[in-house]
């Protein structure tokens, strides 16, 4: 039952919306294909069961016709940042059965209230998937809990969140057992996204400005390349600016943040030769209906636009 202090359902509701998905189905498309700015994976496909000691969670966010939402809505499961739905994405993740915290947070900054207030409590059963919709008018982080047969014809056009890293220690990867897994080729290689925000103050990008949290973020990323089972062939740092000021300035102020992660990265232990930097400036926005003034509305408009992609390329080791 997924509960607040003021918003708690029915036994009846919870029972018809929150359900152990019992019905095999297709397997989800594991692959995440090149989509336009590398914001969007795969598109959706229904998920299949998964194992005893795990339950799913799709948590997504679907546009009414002719409405549109600026800015990405922060997911936070236990406190801990997830992901960010922009509209259309969709993000499928599993944690260990029992009581945790979810919610999906537009126009998060600057309380992040998903890591502290306004948490809304679920109990999540054992080998059950739930699908959980994003609110549109900012006026709550609550999950909406939507029936699976609804939720994937809400589904049927969205695409795989995966522009940001999960920050969120109980997500576990999904165990869906070999009777239902697809065979699928290695991706050639994989994106971790971070946010800006996370690594510098608004405008900055010295080594000096990286945040403690970004400091943390990056300590973790270094030994997340390390311990995957792939060698590393080679890594590409690219700087993304948002659509405040000039394209000129933008260039610069997105190649001064890859030079910064880079070498953050080789202090952490990865190689530096094996490491290029590069600018994509204000040319790749991930949400291109903000203004270019710099008022806070603005600036937290932009927020998704401001990022670090760190590109990695591997290669099997013998």
């Amino acid at each position: 039952m997924l509960k607040h202090s003021k918003f708690i359902f029915s036994a009846a509701l919870s029972g018809a919306l929150l359900f152990a998905a019992a019905m095999p189905a297709a397997a989800q498309e594991a692959q995440a294909g090149k989509a336009e700015r590398q914001i969007f994976g795969a598109t959706y496909s229904p998920v299949p069961t998964v194992k005893p000691g795990q339950a799913q969670v799709v948590y997504y966010r679907a546009i009414p016709a002719g409405q549109r939402t600026a800015g990405g809505a922060h997911v936070y499961v236990d406190g801990e940042f997830q992901t960010s739905l922009l509209p259309g994405g969709y993000s499928v993740f599993c944690v260990a059965p029992g009581s945790h915290t979810l919610g999906a947070y537009l126009n998060d900054q600057p309380l992040y209230k998903g890591k502290t207030v306004d948490l809304f409590k679920a109990n999540l059963a054992d080998g059950a998937t739930y699908f959980l919709k994003a609110t549109e008018d900012g006026s709550s982080g609550a999950p909406v809990p939507v029936a699976r047969d609804v939720a994937e014809r809400e589904l049927a056009n969205s695409r795989d969140q995966i522009h940001a890293l999960s920050r969120a220690s109980a997500v576990q990867a999904c165990n869906n057992g070999a009777a239902y897994a697809a065979p699928v080729a290695a991706p050639a290689y994989k994106d971790y996204t971070l946010s800006s925000d996370v690594l510098f103050a608004f405008g900055k990008s010295g080594y000096r400005d990286i945040s403690a949290a970004g400091r943390t973020e990056l300590a973790k990323l270094a030994q997340t390349l390390q311990a995957q089972p792939e060698g590393i062939k080679h890594i590409t740092v690219i700087g993304h600016a948002d659509l405040i000021g000039k394209a000129d300035a933008a260039q610069r102020l997105g190649a001064a943040r890859a030079a910064t992660v880079k070498q953050s990265l080789a202090e952490n232990g990865i190689p530096a030769q094996l490491i290029q930097t590069e600018s994509r400036g204000n040319t790749e926005p991930v949400d291109d209906s903000c203004r270019k003034t710099a008022t806070p509305a603005n600036i937290a408009c932009n927020e998704p636009n401001r990022r670090v992609v760190v590109r990695v390329e591997g290669q099997r080791k013998n």
